[in-house]
């Protein structure tokens, strides 16, 4: 699973990277311990213009679905198991048309040996950014008036599969990794067979596994206040 991680830089600095065409102005300053229902920078094609727009925007982590009757929803839909998107109704039309990445630093993940959970740090060994597929949607607060642009809230999930190689002696489960260069194929909404889609994403995310670091760091990121790069520092 993943339930927190690192965005160490500004999601302005993904622009080039990711050829982000709009820059939500909006965007959460960067931390070192995103916990559910936190803000995060997510890209995502919309699908409204043509060709798709590619923005950049600031979204709520925990999936909520149109027909959702209140916010609180989501901090059930933090993580999106691949293997079951397709036939779960949470998260099945989000996968037919509203697939997103959620750039990060790394991730935390815990081991539990004995009982002990302790805390790692993983990452990409180059530094360069960690891409999560993602599913998005839109859902509308009916608290809100019809003129109030805080009535939409944007929300995402984080895709997990089994873990493989190194990291599943952390834990059974990983995100869902994606490869800069698949950014295309992935976030287009015009897609039509998304089973074909999301096999193929899932086949090629082990190769990624390779070029990630783990590192025990300290229990402080239990801890939702605690922030800032010091969680990240390996243990001396």
């Amino acid at each position: 699973m993943c339930g927190r991680f690192v965005v160490g830089s500004s999601g302005s600095e993904l622009v080039g990277v990711l050829r982000v065409d709009v820059v939500g102005d909006d965007l959460p300053q960067p931390s070192f311990n995103i916990a559910p229902t936190d803000r995060v920078a997510i890209v995502l094609d919309s699908a409204k213009t043509e060709p798709p727009t590619r923005r950049l925007e600031a979204a709520r982590w925990g999936l909520i679905p149109g027909w959702a009757k209140d916010v609180g929803i989501g901090a059930k839909a933090i993580n999106a198991r691949a293997e079951e998107v397709e036939n779960k109704p949470m998260f099945r039309q989000a996968l037919i048309a509203r697939r997103a990445i959620v750039p990060a630093s790394g991730y935390y993940e815990w081991k539990t040996e004995d009982g002990v959970k302790t805390p790692y740090y993983i990452h990409p060994a180059d530094d360069e950014p960690l891409f999560f597929a993602g599913l998005y949607e839109w859902w509308k607060d009916p608290a809100k008036a019809a003129d109030d642009p805080s009535r939409w809230v944007l929300s995402f999930t984080i895709m997990t599969r089994d873990a493989v190689g190194q990291l599943g002696s952390i834990h059974d489960r990983m995100p869902l990794f994606i490869d800069a260069d698949y950014a295309d194929v992935w976030l287009d909404p015009t897609t039509e067979n998304v089973g074909d889609l999301l096999d193929a994403t899932i086949d090629a995310a082990p190769a990624l596994v390779d070029g990630m670091l783990m590192r025990e760091v300290d229990r402080a990121v239990g801890n939702v206040r605690n922030n800032g790069p010091q969680l990240i520092a390996p243990l001396s």
